[in-house]
């Protein structure tokens, strides 16, 4: 994808915030690899990186806590 099919703008690689809210907490996940588009700001997330976010939450959801802040790079492959 080169282009943003919402604005138009470029797609570049860059990084982003991922945060869910699980009801009884929050996970936060920074410094996700992503494509970004350079004009709005809008997002995409490959599938690998999405599969890996699931497992992220997954276990935050098992543990049952209230706030969990992880980085891209210090989570488990």
């Amino acid at each position: 994808m080169n282009n943003c099919p919402l604005c138009k703008g470029h797609i570049v690689d860059g990084m982003s915030t991922f945060t869910v809210d699980l009801g009884f907490g929050v996970v936060v996940v920074r410094d996700v690899p992503a494509q970004v588009c350079s004009q709005c700001g809008e997002e995409w997330l490959s599938d690998d990186t999405t599969a890996k976010l699931e497992k992220i939450v997954e276990s935050a959801r098992e543990k049952q806590v209230t706030v969990e802040v992880a980085r891209w790079s210090e989570t488990a492959a």
